[in-house]
């Protein structure tokens, strides 16, 4: 069953893709949540439609992606954080933190909900590498230090 994406959907696919699912998951999940709707004739007139209207400012969007990824490709973001002497973090550090300590020390804004870090929260003092999904097209790993304050 092909549906059309209304938002994008991790490990599935972008706005306004058709993509091919289950028909189970379709019905089930992303129709009734609002995610995608069935990819009909009329809908994928509608598509085309609507892609063609959305082009230029889609680009202009994907420029600026790319030149804050340019940006943002080698740098090494450092956090710090309350840490007991065997270097365990007393709470954890996650992606809003990663979001406030890059404008902080860098003054670019990225979105919390465009960082994804491995597992989620980090526990423990070292360094790791968070993805920044920026566009579909514009992505980028950043490093960051975790010390003790």
């Amino acid at each position: 069953m092909e549906v059309i994406l209304k938002q994008d959907v991790p490990n599935l696919g972008y706005i306004n893709e058709i993509v091919a699912v289950r028909p189970g998951y379709a019905r089930n999940f992303l129709i009734p949540k609002g995610m995608a709707t069935m990819a009909t004739v009329s809908g994928r007139k509608v598509l085309a439609e609507t892609i063609k209207q959305k082009s230029f400012k889609a680009e202009k969007e994907k420029l600026t992606a790319q030149g804050l990824a340019k940006s943002l490709e080698n740098l090494t973001v450092k956090i710090g954080a309350k840490a007991a002497p065997n270097g365990k973090i007393y709470g954890s550090v996650n992606a809003i933190q990663i979001a406030e300590a890059i404008k902080a020390q860098f003054n670019f804004e990225v979105d919390r909900k465009k960082i994804h870090v491995d597992g989620e929260h980090i526990k423990e003092l070292g360094n790791y590498t968070a993805k920044i999904i920026l566009h579909k097209e514009a992505q980028v790993e950043i490093a960051f230090e975790v010390f003790a304050e």
